[in-house]
Parts: structure tokens; sequence; C-alpha cells
């Protein structure tokens, strides 16, 4: 005589289906990707104020970050903010600013992604420490970054941002 396999319920299954696309969501969410709209205009041109960008937050556990990424970091100023800016000088470079160009080891720096410059801005050399970034904004006039708060703690890190994905209209590669 043989045993019939009972039959699980079709609502039974959706609801581990359900339990199971949640839980896969919260871990790629927490450790993988995650969604971040850009608040202000720090970053125009490059980015706009509303736009969301998805951020790969697995990136600098396996590589330092690189001059030219935009990366979103927990304000070393607001603890509860998340900031977006573009990584201008790395751990051993030293970064300088004259008359609103950027020097990086002395070598000027031709930066096409800036439409707003600051001539007036000027900055001392400096060398990044190890474990420290040097971060500012694409929209220099209107950007509160390494220039006011200082060196950037790589411990601050999110992630590195790599897509726009909304609006859709604004679908683009970083």
């Amino acid at each position: 005589m043989r045993r019939r396999k009972r039959q699980t319920p079709a609502w039974l299954e959706f609801l581990e289906t359900l339990a199971l696309a949640f839980v896969l969501a919260l871990l790629v969410r927490t450790f993988v990707l995650e969604s971040y709209q850009v608040s202000g205009y720090s970053m125009e041109p490059t980015l706009q104020n509303g736009e969301r960008v998805l951020v790969n937050k697995m990136i600098f556990h396996f590589e330092s970050p690189k001059p030219g990424e935009i990366v979103v970091f927990r304000s070393p100023v607001i603890p509860s903010q998340d900031w977006i800016k573009r990584v201008i000088a790395v751990p051993g470079e030293t970064v300088a600013i004259h008359s609103g160009h950027v020097y990086i080891n002395g070598h000027y720096q031709p930066e096409p992604f800036i439409k707003y410059k600051d001539p007036s801005s000027n900055y001392r050399q400096v060398k990044v420490p190890p474990g420290y970034l040097f971060v500012m904004g694409d929209n220099r006039p209107d950007s509160y970054d390494s220039r006011y708060f200082g060196f950037l703690s790589e411990s601050l890190l999110r992630g590195e941002a790599f897509v726009v994905w909304w609006p859709l209209n604004h679908f683009r590669g970083l």
C-alpha cells in the first residue's frame, strides 16, 4: 500500500514565496544594493535634486574608492543624513585648489563634469591621510564638502552610486 504525499495548500505556498521574497529583498537592500534619493544641488549637473541612484554597497569591501567615483556616505556633520559627493583624492595623494582649479600631486585635474566653478575658491595643499578621502560636489559654489568639513573617513562610506534610475527619462550610468 502506497501512501499519498500530502499536497501543500496553494495559500501556504504563496505565503512561503512571499516570505522568501521579503527576506531576499531585505538581504539585498542591507548588504548589496540600495536606492538613494539625491537631496540638494551640490552634484549638479551630474545629479539633479530628487533623482534616485542605485548604490553598490559591497564594492568597498573588495576595492578602495578611486578618484572620480561618486560615493554615498554618512554625513560627518549630521550623522542621521546620507550625502553624495565625488572622490577627488585618496590616501597618500596631495590636493590643492587654486582659483577653482583642482591639483592632485601638483598636477592640474581637468574636470569636464564641472559646470559651475568657483574662481575664488582656494585650498592649501594637504596630504590625504590613510583611511580618509577628499570629496567635493560637482557644483562647487553650492557644495558643503571636504573643503569645509575636512577629510572623509572611509568608515562613513555607504557605497558607490553607479546608475540614475528615477525618473525613468533620466536613466543613465554614472
